[in-house]
């Protein structure tokens, strides 16, 4: 067997919560995820999505359409898109209106991540969905619907999206576990797994939708996608230190305080139980911290493992110009990986 070395050349992206961070405005969250997406643009990265939540005070992403609209006023080339619009939150003729309109304002640009969770808690999920219970056909049979809306066949259709029909937006199904794995495959989605903060199921859900994928109009082969935490700088140390934000931010939500991102501490010696600190730590199975050294190393692991053909990354540091540098560091990284 040879041991001679292949580059490869995906594609990095970016995904961005538009956190909130501690001691600063909802205002500032959002022009700082503006800033993070011209940034990724001028580095290459080739997409920049923006995940939905509800009900979190450190994340103002509720308005997802909104903020691409923002981003996608304000930037030339980079696609912009949900990581992901939580479908079940809506109806499906809204959701092909709203992007339909995006996409006739920034042409060839605009993306559709669709995800089945509420992106909030049950309470907040049923003020959203008022009277509709979820059944376990409503997500299939609603990303097929908006695939209808999309089309140029459903011209004839009593409902129609205007705009939106004929536009065939990209639609990516998104998942933490397998289900959405077997439907993208069956779809033939491309397919994009949140092993950011649930990596149990990353490699049996791309196993699943490998070996179910079919051909499709939108997608002839399998396209996979993986999140991950990366938090680049100069040294090892330093980027320990800022990812200790990241930390406190994941202590947060398994405490269910929900807080606005914290300023990185020292050590994150008790500040967490060992049982808090194990939890995470399998949360952020894959998070990759570090020198540019340390970080294309792990990198070429991750790739070399899931053979996925896009990487998005997201990262939660308190300072903004670390956060803009670390992607930087990152994006030095992308044309040097080799497996």
């Amino acid at each position: 067997m040879s041991n001679e070395k292949h580059t490869i050349k995906i594609p990095f992206s970016v995904l961005d919560l538009v956190p909130v961070i501690e001691g600063s405005s909802h205002k500032t969250a959002m022009e700082n995820s503006l800033a993070l997406a011209q940034h990724a643009e001028n580095l290459g990265f080739k997409r920049f999505w923006i995940s939905e939540h509800h009900n979190a005070e450190s994340l103002v992403s509720s308005a997802t359409p909104v903020l691409i609209g923002y981003v996608a006023g304000n930037t030339k080339t980079i696609r912009v898109g949900s990581g992901g619009v939580m479908l079940p939150n809506h109806a499906p003729l809204i959701v092909a209106e709203q992007f339909g309109t995006l996409a006739t304002l920034y042409p060839e640009r605009i993306d559709l991540g669709l995800g089945r969770a509420p992106g909030t808690d049950q309470i907040t999920a049923r003020a959203l969905r008022r009277e509709r219970t979820e059944t376990v056909n409503d997500f299939p049979n609603d990303v097929q619907e908006l695939q209808r809306l999309f089309s140029a066949t459903n011209k004839n259709s009593l409902v129609r999206a205007i705009p939106g029909e004929g536009l065939e937006v990209p639609l990516y199904l998104l998942g933490s576990s397998t289900y959405s794995a077997q439907l993208a495959g069956a779809l033939g989605l491309p397919y994009a797994f949140a092993s950011h903060f649930a990596p149990t199921h990353l490699h049996d859900a791309l196993g699943l939708y490998y070996s179910n994928f079919e051909a499709s109009k939108q997608l002839n082969k399998p396209y996979t996608m993986a999140c991950v935490n990366v938090v680049v700088a100069t040294t090892d140390s330093e980027a320990e230190y800022l990812a200790t934000s990241m930390k406190l931010f994941m202590l947060n939500i398994i405490r269910n305080t929900r807080a606005p991102l914290p300023p990185p501490v020292e050590s994150m010696n008790g500040r967490w139980s060992p049982i808090e600190e194990a939890q995470i730590l399998k949360m952020m199975q894959y998070i990759f911290v570090g020198s540019p050294e340390t970080v294309q190393e792990k990198l070429v692991n991750f790739i070399s493992e899931t053979h996925i053909d896009e990487l998005i990354t997201v990262a939660h540091i308190y300072d903004q110009k670390a956060r803009l540098n670390s992607f930087e560091l990152l994006a030095q990284l992308k044309h040097d990986i080799s497996i």
